[in-house]
């Protein structure tokens, strides 16, 4: 695993050892950047179920201001603790050891500009997770939410929440569901 493009471009990342975080691939990674380039430059990303922080390091590595690490498995914090100090960006990143829900209220931004999040396909924490942010001052019309999920997942819930699909990007084993607000 490796950050793809930008100002840490191909430095190796750490990944977490175990069954607890399913690393995004670089191929998937790569190709979900491709869709987010214009909005990510000064940004705030917010990498929920962050795992080993790589989506919102390459996130902070193609120009975003400012990134949330959000994550509550020790040897992942250590992981994304370590990824950060290695390739310099502890200064535009802020790393809360937390559970995901109790997270989304404690971050205090203006704005989120782009929103991900790659749960454990079997917790169920999408809904609670969007019951969360449909309620956060920072989630605004513009802020996109990216929930990466089972192929199987279905997101018909969405609008209980004051959210929309506005896209799903399908891969072999999994999905990339893109959510935003309601006007």
């Amino acid at each position: 695993m490796r950050v793809i493009a930008g100002e840490a471009r191909s430095l190796p990342l750490k990944s977490p050892q175990g069954q607890d975080t399913r690393p995004t691939t670089d191929r998937i990674k790569e190709t979900l950047f491709n869709m987010l380039q214009t909005r990510i430059p000064c940004g705030v990303f917010i990498d929920l179920c962050s795992g080993s922080g790589s989506i919102g390091i390459e996130a902070i590595s193609r120009g975003a201001r400012k990134a949330y690490f959000v994550e509550n498995g020790r040897e992942a914090l250590k992981c994304i603790a370590d990824n950060l100090h290695f390739t310099k960006f502890e200064d535009r990143a802020v790393l809360l050891k937390q559970d995901v829900v109790s997270a989304v209220s404690t971050i205090h931004e203006k704005e989120a500009d782009i929103i991900f999040m790659d749960p454990p396909y079997q917790a169920g924490l999408e809904e609670p997770v969007l019951s969360a942010l449909s309620r956060a001052p920072y989630v605004s019309e513009d802020t996109l939410i990216i929930i990466e999920a089972d192929l199987k997942k279905d997101f018909s819930f969405v609008s209980d929440y004051g959210f929309w699909v506005t896209r799903e990007k399908r891969y072999k084993t999994n999905k990339h569901v893109f959510i935003m607000k309601e006007n």
